[in-house]
């Protein structure tokens, strides 16, 4: 009885906690976007510096060497072209996607920084949406269907009756 007990209550948790999803990675995303803009402006900049100098983007980070601040720019330069084109990535592959294919495209909401801002914005909620039900119903039979069967592993060893010789 108990353990059925701990199997719905982690069913319920994991139903409230699946459901949270839709309006998370909203919030995520919409930081996404931001994000995305900000960079693109960086990127825009040192784009037009470079073609000014007739160089490629990659022609004037060779060039950026000699001095330890030249290096170390050169060094973040290069982290922000990178992080820009992920996260542009990331960004046209969630951009006009409902819940379910953000759920799909999981991994594309990894970026820390953004992860840390949209969590620190959000409010869990528990609207009444199709999507926010489907993803309850699929929290709950996940984490009761995990947690009765971590309970079924842990119980094992005191289920096994000593053999009588």
């Amino acid at each position: 009885m108990i353990l059925r007990t701990v199997a719905l209550t982690a069913g319920l948790a994991g139903a409230f906690a699946a459901a949270q999803f839709p309006a998370y990675s909203q919030q995520y995303l919409q930081r996404l976007g931001g994000a995305v803009d900000a960079l693109e402006q960086v990127v825009v900049d040192f784009d037009t510096s470079a073609a000014a100098e007739g160089l490629s983007r990659q022609q004037a980070l060779t060039q950026m060497r000699g001095t330890a601040f030249v290096e170390r720019r050169r060094s973040d330069m290069t982290r922000t072209l990178n992080r820009y084109e992920t996260l542009r990535a990331d960004f046209e592959a969630l951009q006009g996607q409902g819940p379910f294919m953000r759920a799909y495209h999981l991994r594309r909401l990894s970026d820390a920084e953004i992860a840390r801002g949209a969590w620190q914005a959000f409010q869990p909620a528990f609207p009444l949406t199709m999507a926010t039900m489907l993803f309850a119903i699929a929290g709950f039979v996940a984490t009761s269907f995990l947690s009765g069967l971590i309970l079924a592993v842990l119980r094992w060893p005191a289920r096994r009756k000593p053999k009588l010789a």
